[in-house]
């Protein structure tokens, strides 16, 4: 349900592992680059669907959603209610992934003021430590919302480690889209053993990774993010909202 990194060698490994369908989300890229590279590595094997983890929020308190079914640009760092507001209005499957995990993530208080404005959460992520699993699935249960899990997969070995199984065929990006709207029922299946954990720690280390050297370059090296607000290609329509 949620990769982020996309090439042949992803592809292979999604298809050896018996997937049907890939949920391709990088950061910080617009949905037309998504989209793109979701048509390009497509077959009659595999389906990849683009999606967008949007940053809600600032960079200290930033609150993720995963939106599939976007039909126009949406930035980061805008207020999660505005985020919202703006799925709503494009009619997309809202998920929120690793819920209450560190400082990139919807709380319990998010989701008691919007849970009828999700239509699911993330009950197991390879990132997360057991007792950040257990928590997902609490929350999940206190607020009654359907559950999915992703490879998360920062890392090509990560795919396919742990997968949403629906009880029935999923064709297309639309058909995925209305059956996560619609709460269909699904089963939750992730890989066990030691290669199992392994890959988890590693996909943990990473973090380090991506709030070191990577955050750095994004703040001071690299200029204005692709989907900040402020960048030309959102033609001013989210002005002031952040």
């Amino acid at each position: 349900m949620h990769v982020k990194v996309l090439d042949q060698r992803v592809v292979e490994r999604a298809k050896a592992r018996g997937l049907d369908a890939l949920v391709y989300a990088p950061h910080f890229e617009r949905l037309p680059s998504v989209r793109e590279a979701a048509a390009r590595y497509s077959d009659d094997d595999l389906l990849v669907v683009p999606a967008r983890e949007v940053f809600t929020g600032t960079w200290q308190n930033r609150k993720h959603l995963l939106a599939l079914g976007l039909d126009d640009l949406v930035p980061d760092f805008i207020p999660l209610d505005a985020a919202l507001d703006e799925f709503d209005r494009q009619d997309a499957a809202v998920l929120a992934p690793h819920p209450e995990f560190l400082n990139v993530s919807v709380s319990r208080e998010d989701l008691a003021a919007y849970a009828d404005r999700i239509d699911a959460v993330e009950t197991y992520n390879p990132k997360h430590w057991p007792h950040h699993n257990q928590r997902a699935r609490e929350i999940a249960a206190e607020f009654d919302l359907p559950s999915f899990t992703s490879s998360y997969a920062h890392l090509r070995t990560s795919v396919g480690e742990a997968w949403t199984e629906f009880d029935r065929a999923l064709d297309s990006a639309g058909e995925l889209v209305a059956a996560l709207k619609e709460g269909v029922p699904r089963r939750i299946v992730r890989r066990s053993g030691w290669r199992h954990e392994l890959r988890c720690a590693a996909e943990f280390a990473h973090l380090g990774w991506e709030n070191s050297y990577e955050k750095i370059d994004r703040l001071f090296l690299s200029g204005t993010e692709p989907t900040h607000p402020d960048h030309i290609a959102y033609d001013d329509r989210f002005e002031g909202v952040y």
